[in-house]
């Protein structure tokens, strides 16, 4: 079973409760577990696993280079380039690699075969393992523009389809297409939503994204209650979304994440809930 873990907005426990999920599934003797940070600008899961990383590679998406000698300035990568990576200014053509999406179709059909492809590295893959934690992340590299890439291929890597497995997808916050590429080809999508003006707004963005342009089957978890979630709950009955679990907003759970501490660290009670929660996704994947 795959399941990501997503949020409209920044700040709502989203990793928590993804560390929180492959913990208590770890615990409860669900093999095996992986849990893949595709927060590729912000990845943290690690600091609160804190696993050995074995593996690293860089990674990156193929960009045009243009020889200079041979190009007849025709124009045509120019017109072709659904990205806008590329400009014709009459002496040479000028190549914006973090605009570039690494399609290939400049190089593929350029007259004068003037264009090859060159690596232009995003960023990091790391892998290795957090006790029986199977763990992977993506990192960016400062300044590049296009998380989406890195996201992409870490799934290629070290996503591990199992029917008797699970796999949880840390995505990033919002609804972008980097969110959306990390929770592509999710099983169900776990929505974290705070019980705030800010927190219902994005929400329904988030959902607007997974649910209804993707097609993904999508429920919420409310975190940081306060016991005022009448708005958001109004929200999730009026739009067809289940709601999973209710955490609460203790100063002891944040004052725990402050310091790189697992919600199960400080609130092991927590761990039969979040079973629970994953036995009921396991149960809708059977009956679907």
């Amino acid at each position: 079973m795959i399941v990501a873990v997503a949020s409209g907005k920044g700040g709502t426990g989203k990793t928590t409760l993804a560390v929180s999920l492959a913990l208590a599934a770890a615990r409860a003797g669900v093999e095996p577990v992986t849990l893949l940070d595709l927060d590729a600008e912000a990845p943290n899961a690690a600091l609160l696993l804190d696993p050995v990383l074995e593996e690293r590679r860089t990674t990156g998406i193929p960009v045009p280079e243009v020889d200079a000698v041979r190009c007849d300035h025709c124009g045509e990568c120019v017109r072709l380039c659904r990205a806008h990576a590329l400009a014709d200014i009459g002496t040479s053509v000028l190549v914006f690699p973090d605009l570039c999406i690494g399609c290939g179709v400049c190089t593929a059909w350029c007259p004068q075969r003037a264009i090859r492809e060159v690596d232009h590295v995003l960023g990091t893959l790391e892998a290795g393992r957090a006790g029986p934690i199977a763990f992977a992340q993506a990192q960016l590299d400062p300044g590049r523009a296009q998380p989406a890439p890195l996201i992409r291929a870490l799934k290629a890597w070290k996503m591990r389809a199992s029917p008797t497995g699970l796999t949880l997808l840390d995505a990033p916050p919002g609804a972008s297409c980097s969110v959306m590429e990390a929770a592509r080809g999710a099983d169900h999508v776990l929505l974290v939503a705070e019980p705030s003006v800010f927190g219902l707004h994005d929400l329904g963005k988030a959902v607007g994204a997974l649910r209804d342009a993707m097609g993904l089957d999508v429920s919420v978890v409310i975190n940081q209650s306060v016991g005022r979630d009448d708005a958001i709950l109004r929200f999730c009955e009026e739009n067809a979304l289940a709601v999973r679990l209710v955490l609460p907003f203790e100063r002891e759970i944040a004052a725990a994440y402050a310091e790189g501490r697992s919600l199960l660290e400080v609130r092991p009670a927590c761990e039969a809930p979040l079973v629970e929660l994953l036995l009921q996704l396991r149960t809708k994947e059977q009956l679907a």
